[in-house]
């Protein structure tokens, strides 16, 4: 056997191994969800001591329960994935031999759903009458909970199984999902005389997302106990260059205390990851910093002051100055630092974070270097 075969058939071998392990992982973190929101549906129909709770009982839950990732929010949502997929049933009776599940508590939402022979997109054709079953059964297998939370916010049956549906077909990534939604795609088909181009149009300019990244799912590294940080996708070079810089404040002697990487908040339903949270111990305030490898967007500005404002009525404690945010953009051929100083009106603390912070001339040196090592 030569050796190039041999080093061939082993990374095979381990590519396609680790693709069924994602895999499955990806599938019970969803069947734990669904059961989740299933016992808390039964509890509510049939707890005994329900009304003690009332509308607080996801929270008294989350209290009281220690397991990462079942916080309110995620309670919530489990509880909609049940009543939005009650079919799912079939599976996770398949999966765990459950004999305590009541099929007379599993609400009608599957009523709703009426198809006529739906094309899953992997060589199935589907009555209306197994549609919602085999339906449920893909998206399980196919796509992460990330998806799901996704797919659960859409409030009409018929939409949310559209694109659920196209998801699968096109292996359609979170990013890309959440893109489609947002363009309307379900209401610009309906729209289309030739709704079958539209949709072929979009293959081969979506960005897709292999099945082995499903490890990279926030949901699944809550899972797996896994430091949720590290699902977050970054480039070598922005890797890079927030190690240095990391390094580079703290070597400065400013007062800079490293408190936090790729912090992670929640704002409504959305997950947002701040690349560096310090605390200054002189100024006494969170200085919050995002990088980003790319020329200056407004948008940039707008996602900076969003978290600023958040640390403003979330983080404060008494006696500390304001938040500041420092957003850092490069591109191919300078570097360009932006101060947001929102709301820091008092001229004397102006001054004095001015002296305190480094030199702007400074750090765009810093940056320039940097994207000439890396």
């Amino acid at each position: 056997m030569q050796l190039d075969k041999l080093i061939s058939q082993i990374q095979s071998l381990d590519g396609s191994l680790k693709q069924e392990a994602n895999k499955s992982v990806n599938r019970l973190l969803t069947l734990r969800n669904w059961l989740i929101g299933y016992y808390i549906v039964e509890y509510e129909q049939k707890g005994e001591d329900k009304a003690k709770y009332g509308d607080s009982l996801l929270n008294t839950i989350a209290e009281k329960i220690s397991i990462d990732g079942l916080g309110s929010r995620n309670l919530k949502l489990f509880k909609q994935f049940y009543l939005c997929y009650p079919s799912i049933v079939q599976t996770v009776s398949a999966q765990f031999a459950l004999e305590n599940i009541s099929m007379e508590i599993v609400q009608t939402v599957s009523a709703q759903f009426r198809f006529k022979n739906i094309d899953i997109g992997i060589g199935e054709t589907v009555s209306d009458q197994s549609a919602e079953s085999v339906l449920s059964g893909k998206i399980i297998t196919h796509l992460s909970f990330s998806h799901i939370t996704l797919l659960i916010a859409v409030e009409e049956p018929l939409k949310r199984a559209f694109y659920a549906v196209e998801a699968i077909k096109g292996t359609w990534s979170v990013r890309e999902l959440k893109r489609q939604i947002n363009s309307l795609l379900f209401e610009r088909s309906g729209m289309s005389k030739k709704p079958e181009q539209l949709l072929q149009n979009l293959e081969g300019k979506v960005e897709n997302q292999p099945q082995a990244s499903f490890v990279k799912d926030i949901y699944t590294f809550e899972f797996l106990g896994l430091p949720v940080s590290d699902a977050v996708e970054e480039s070598d070079l922005e890797t890079g260059l927030l190690n240095h810089l990391q390094q580079f404040l703290l070597e400065m002697g400013h007062g800079f205390c490293l408190e936090a990487r790729q912090k992670r908040i929640l704002i409504g339903d959305t997950y947002f990851f701040i690349d560096l949270v310090f605390y200054h111990r002189v100024l006494k305030c969170h200085i919050l910093i995002d990088l980003k490898v790319a020329a200056f967007d407004h948008s940039n500005a707008g996602q900076l002051n969003t978290y600023i404002n958040y640390y403003k009525k979330e983080m404060m404690l008494p006696g500390d100055s304001a938040p500041i945010g420092i957003l850092m953009v490069t591109d191919k051929s300078d570097a360009l630092v932006e101060y947001a100083t929102a709301g820091m009106d008092e001229q004397l603390f102006v001054r004095k974070y001015l002296l305190q912070l480094p030199d702007k001339n400074k750090i765009a040196a810093f940056i320039i270097n940097e994207l000439k090592n890396l």
